[in-house]
């Protein structure tokens, strides 16, 4: 399949399928956190998508260890992708996760620059740019007011979310701008899931959790979601878009997984949904479909 430059139907419904499921992963975090410390999970969540996503290509006879040049930017990427987590959870130690988000989504932004001088042929048209501010502004819409509300030491933990998304962008140009590009959607992954898997529990250990502390059949049914649908399958299919589709215009779907996860936790868990949500989701919408339509002739 050649490389495309815009998304079609195909890459736009299995966008709104994988941010529907980073949206629940939300959900199913604050509820695996009840028994099973932040750092310990997502380690537990790499190592259990690891073992699948190895099956599954062992399985379809997808090869995985000949010399095709992705070893070095391949433990590169699973660097990032540790340190990404890394960033995320010991910046929540210092700031709310409201306003993480709010830092986080910039990842985006970071993805365009850097593919001004790393991905010439996905260069920025200023619609674009327009629509990508337009579909933050709905994230600023959610959850800004949190910005304005005394903070403390939270600017320390707001500078790490941002180190988080810096770290997601690095994560996702390494793989358009090297020789992971041209690997299999599940050698993509798998560097990533095996080097997290390694670096995230001894992260758990040096901070000092408690690890599985509360096991409950629902503990354990929302990590096994994440393992499944979200660090297996959904990447796996987001790896595989990244390949072939322009990064710069699947990045600006990102901008609807906050949305959804706070439009998941009003539906599962009873949580207030107010106008706000609705009027985030609008300014999503738009600046995606800003960011998306096809330049003029």
């Amino acid at each position: 399949m050649p490389p495309k430059t815009h998304l079609d139907r195909l890459a736009v419904s299995l966008m709104l399928l994988f941010c529907t499921l980073w949206g629940l992963q939300q959900v199913a975090i604050k509820i695996t956190s009840a028994g099973i410390s932040p750092a310990w999970q997502a380690g537990l969540r790499s190592i259990g998508a690891t073992m699948l996503v190895f099956a599954w290509a062992r399985l379809r006879g997808i090869p995985l260890f000949e010399r095709d040049g992705t070893l070095w930017p391949g433990l590169f990427a699973g660097v990032l992708f540790a340190a990404e987590f890394a960033m995320i959870f010991l910046g929540l130690e210092y700031t709310t996760a409201s306003r993480g988000v709010i830092f986080l989504y910039t990842a985006p932004f970071f993805v365009a620059l850097g593919a001004k001088w790393l991905l010439p042929n996905e260069r920025m048209r200023r619609a674009q740019w327009m629509g990508m501010a337009l579909a933050f502004a709905g994230v600023l819409a959610l959850f800004g007011e949190n910005l304005l509300r005394p903070s403390g030491q939270a600017w320390i933990g707001d500078l790490m979310l941002v180190g988080g998304a810096m770290f997601w962008a690095s994560t996702t140009l390494t793989v358009k701008a090297t020789a992971l590009a041209r690997a299999s959607a599940e050698k993509m992954l798998l560097y990533q899931l095996a080097v997290s898997a390694l670096v995230l529990p001894a992260l758990s250990l040096g901070l000092g959790e408690p690890g599985v502390f509360a096991p409950s059949a629902e503990v354990w049914a929302s990590l096994a979601f994440q393992i499944v649908l979200v660090a297996s399958a959904s990447y796996v299919g987001w790896f595989w878009l990244v390949r072939h589709y322009p990064a710069t215009r699947l990045s600006s779907f990102s901008f609807l997984t906050p949305v959804l996860g706070v439009l998941a936790g009003g539906v599962l868990l009873g949580e207030t949904l107010t106008p706000a949500v609705f009027a985030a989701l609008a300014l999503v919408g738009a600046g995606i479909w800003v960011a998306n339509r096809p330049s003029a002739a």
